[in-house]
């Protein structure tokens, strides 16, 4: 663990991309087989595999609290030290530096470092998790707890990205870069993926039922001329429905649904699971999770209720009922076809994977399924445009079904598993929206005193130099309900790292997708600009930090608009 963590500096030292994909690779090359996989994944800034669903589980106050008694340190030291850097890595690391504490004589390889994630991760109750983690700690120097704690918060901040660690592989391994993006899209384990790199075996990669796939992202346009501009005419347009995107996988009797975190979220959803098992085909659809009632969606905010239950009681399934809308298939089962036409007993496990043909023949295969003669499916309305005028017109048309707004795609685009092209773009709200991470809390005014009502927000640094780092962008006093602010009130203090009277420095792990007119330069917030009349939209459950919106996004937005009215909003 100690030599990753020297290469992790070493990454961050260098703002040159081909020195970082050179220092990678020489790295990989001298890991052992057994270390191989551990080291990428920790690379990606994961404990874990992103399709594989454990979590860890252990918050920032365990870890601070855990830390400080390590080091024999005053309460409160990692929350000061945190102050310093706005990096929790960093804050262990200083702590531990000042205590001068010794590390254990046998320090973790990558292999006990695994282990002992995963020991944690299956452990229930925070004490235990906390005295799991501590044993790990105790064997760390400062360099090593850096970085074990970077890696377990998925803040690495060393500036090297997905596309970075598989130009490593391939060179390390001598592959060809698509070969290895392409395994890397269908197993979903980064790791797994430089292990058939190393093995020569990338093309055994294959399409896995109950594998969730990435999705498949699409880019923001600010309005119907610039999507023309990128994507000439005429284009496929659909709706862009205010629900949470999702992934249904069927292998005869078993179905599950998937989060756009690639979490399992099927028992949230028991409806949609039951009617999936009587579909006559096997295979991978991309779709949304609406709530739906008449013939028409209804606002997220009935949806949210749905959301984090693990069973719904039944009370709650009949007063917000559900549908799963798709709009793409990404793969087929071994004679899915067939056996959709004929009858044919389907189960055999292998799937067909979908994703390099063009949008058309992948829709064209959707329409085959006929699955909206289905109870609870449906398939995303499709409208063909190709003027400035016909895509306003489709846009107001979304809007009064109940729905965000617009998605634009190319017909002839592929399907690219996490990756953000210009494929696909989208328009949203005629009001813009940031996402935004909040950093800090305060106790609000009048009828909300004792609540914890005000809430500064911040975007992401993605300056060369900044590694990511959280920069402040504004503050908003209202959007939430009082059973929302009741709720998150109890989770902020549960999860405070400092306190300063009535303001709250708090665990950076919540975003909120926040509304405004007007982005303006200001020196108030060190982002450099402050919003218009923000107001928080929603809470963006589905989403964690690294995936709210950068300071370059915040000011393409502001050049673009210039201060004026903003017709179609940026959104993720």
């Amino acid at each position: 663990m100690r030599r990753w963590s020297e290469l992790a500096e070493q990454i961050a030292a260098t703002s040159r991309t081909s020195e970082k994909v050179r220092r990678v690779a020489d790295y990989l090359r001298t890991l052992t087989p057994a270390e191989l996989p551990h080291a990428v994944v920790f690379l990606a800034a994961r404990p874990f595999p992103e399709t594989d669903g454990r979590s860890v589980g252990l918050g920032w106050a365990a870890i601070g609290a855990t830390t400080e008694d390590l080091a024999d340190a005053d309460a409160g030291a990692i929350g000061a030290a945190y102050n310093q850097s706005s990096d929790l890595g960093q804050a262990v690391h200083d702590v531990l530096l000042a205590s001068r504490r010794r590390a254990s004589a046998e320090p973790p390889t990558l292999t006990d470092v695994a282990a002992a994630f995963g020991a944690i991760a299956e452990t229930r109750g925070s004490g235990a998790k906390a005295e799991l983690f501590k044993t790990l700690l105790w064997r760390c120097d400062p360099l090593s707890a850096k970085y074990l704690v970077k890696i377990l918060s998925g803040e690495l901040r060393i500036g090297l990205r997905e596309g970075h660690l598989e130009a490593a592989i391939a060179a390390a391994f001598e592959r060809e870069l698509a070969a290895v993006q392409w395994a890397g899209m269908l197993t979903g384990d980064i790791g797994r993926t430089a292990e058939l790199a190393r093995d020569d075996r990338l093309a055994e990669a294959e399409l896995t039922l109950f594998r969730p796939l990435k999705s498949m992202l699409a880019s923001p346009a600010a309005d119907a001329t610039e999507v023309l501009k990128r994507l000439g005419a005429p284009v496929w347009i659909e709706d862009k429905y205010d629900g949470i995107r999702s992934q249904l996988h069927k292998r005869g009797d078993e179905v599950r649904l998937y989060s756009r975190d690639l979490h399992d979220v099927s028992g949230q959803f028991p409806e949609v699971v039951e009617g999936a098992r009587q579909l006559p085909w096997d295979g991978i659809l991309d779709g949304e999770l609406l709530a739906f009632r008449e013939g028409g969606a209804l606002p997220f905010q009935m949806l949210q209720a749905r959301l984090g239950r693990k069973k719904p009681p039944a009370d709650l399934l009949a007063s917000v009922p559900v549908i799963f809308v798709a709009f793409d298939l990404l793969g087929f089962g071994q004679g899915s076809a067939d056996a959709a036409l004929t009858g044919a007993e389907t189960g055999s496990g292998r799937v067909e994977p979908l994703l390099r043909l063009p949008l058309r023949e992948r829709r064209d295969r959707l329409d085959a399924l006929q699955l909206t003669e289905r109870e609870g499916f449906g398939v995303s309305n499709l409208i063909t445009a190709s003027t400035t005028q016909e895509l306003d017109t489709v846009f107001d048309g979304a809007r009064e079904r109940g729905n965000e707004g617009l998605m634009v795609k190319d017909p002839d685009s592929i399907y690219s598993p996490g990756r953000r092209g210009f494929g696909w773009l989208k328009l949203k709200r005629p009001l813009a929206t940031l996402d935004c991470v909040v950093v800090g809390v305060e106790v609000g005014h009048g009828k909300r005193h004792g609540v914890l009502s005000d809430y500064t927000f911040a975007v992401r640094d993605d300056r060369p130099d900044a590694e990511g780092r959280l920069v402040t962008i504004g503050k908003a006093y209202s959007g939430l309900t009082g059973a929302e602010l009741a709720e998150m009130t109890a989770w902020f203090k549960e999860h405070t790292l400092q306190e300063f009277g009535r303001y709250r420095l708090v665990e950076p792990t919540v975003v909120v997708e926040v509304a405004f007119d007007v982005i303006m330069r200001s020196g108030r917030h060190n982002s450099g600009f402050a919003l218009r009349f923000p107001r928080i939209a929603r809470i963006r459950t589905d989403k964690g930090p690294a995936d709210a919106d950068t300071l370059s996004t915040v000011q393409a937005l502001h050049e673009r608009l210039q201060g004026g009215p903003i017709e179609y909003a940026i959104a993720t």
